[in-house]
């Protein structure tokens, strides 16, 4: 083989050396970087960036007014976190991953709540920020601004909404679901009359009910319609009507003793708030003169009611309690019919 061959095949390799060295370098520049946080990184920076990251896998936004200004939300959020609002979600279908800790004692929501966490009362933003929800609503705003850097967060206060109709279509709208709000609704009416029907001839279609609570040490109060205490279940949906003139402006009003045949009903549905179990305020009203000479209590029209069950006052809740109220309703009414 001649010098110049010799020279020419070395070309070639050295050629071939330097195409592969480059490439190596050019695949090296093109491959993805990764953001590392910095030490010391806070919680707000995580949040905020849990946010964009939130932001830019969602295929589709929209505008939702609220007290707080515009928010950009997910037309159809996918991981919702809230603190008092679970069983409005949860009845037009969303996905609830994170509520309060009291909303776990709600009888009529535990089974739908098998895989939200708990996260605290007011919300921790930490708990919320590993749940990675794509929007936040609470019903409190002691948490907003950090909340709000973790993901679109709406307030919407207490009283939005003051009836279980105007409630679903809230949530409905907010979750982007008004078909599954529309059905809830349906199913809704539909158990509201069956309760009317159950009840026909058995409870006076005038008959006035009181929703009262004892709370220790002897507090006494009486709820209106959009309160809890079955309010929704009693006046809405089975529609029978209150003791009282001013109730729809008193949701909550406190009475004296001396004071409650003033309001007293035909029927009486009574809660206790009384978590040490001391059973001292039922005990004092039902020794009271006061008491035993109210009608309902002489025609055996008084009703002690769980309060974690009367308590709740969210859509799956209150229907049902429909239900609830016409057996309880119809046993006593056959109760009282056999001591006759």
């Amino acid at each position: 083989m001649t010098f110049r061959k010799k020279s020419f095949y070395t070309a070639i390799i050295l050629l071939m050396m330097l195409s592969v060295l480059l490439a190596a370098c050019g695949g090296k520049g093109a491959s993805p970087s990764v953001n590392t946080p910095a030490e010391g990184n806070t919680a707000d920076q995580a949040g905020q960036q849990a946010a964009n990251n939130s932001k830019s896998e969602s295929e589709e936004f929209r505008t939702y007014k609220t007290g707080k200004g515009d928010v950009q939300i997910p037309a159809h959020p996918k991981r919702i976190v809230t603190d008092y609002y679970g069983g409005e979600l949860l009845a037009v279908g969303a996905n609830v991953v994170g509520v309060e800790p009291s909303t776990f004692k709600n009888p009529f929501l535990k089974d739908l709540l098998k895989e939200a966490k708990d996260v605290g009362a007011p919300i921790n933003v930490e708990k919320t920020l590993e749940l990675k929800p794509d929007l936040i609503v609470v019903m409190y705003d002691e948490s907003y601004e950090a909340l709000s850097k973790i993901a679109p967060t709406l307030h919407i206060p207490f009283g939005t909404a003051t009836n279980i109709q105007d409630t679903v279509k809230l949530f409905g709208d907010i979750v982007g679901a008004p078909d599954k709000a529309q059905d809830f609704m349906a199913k809704f009416d539909q158990k509201a009359a069956e309760g009317r029907a159950r009840l026909k001839g058995i409870v006076d279609e005038n008959a006035t009910f009181g929703l009262f609570e004892l709370v220790e040490p002897g507090d006494l109060w009486i709820f209106g319609d959009n309160a809890g205490r079955g309010g929704q279940a009693v006046y809405n949906a089975l529609g029978y009507k209150m003791p009282h003139q001013n109730s729809k402006e008193d949701q909550t009003l406190k009475l004296s003793l001396e004071a409650l045949p003033d309001y007293a009903p035909d029927y009486m549905f009574i809660t206790t708030y009384d978590p040490d179990n001391k059973g001292q305020a039922r005990k004092m009203i039902q020794d009271s003169a006061v008491w035993n000479g109210l009608s309902a209590v002489k025609n055996n029209r008084v009703f002690f009611n769980d309060f974690d069950t009367y308590y709740r006052y969210d859509p799956i809740a209150v229907m049902g309690q429909i239900d609830l109220i016409a057996d309880m309703l119809t046993k006593r009414h056959e109760e009282n019919s056999e001591q006759k």
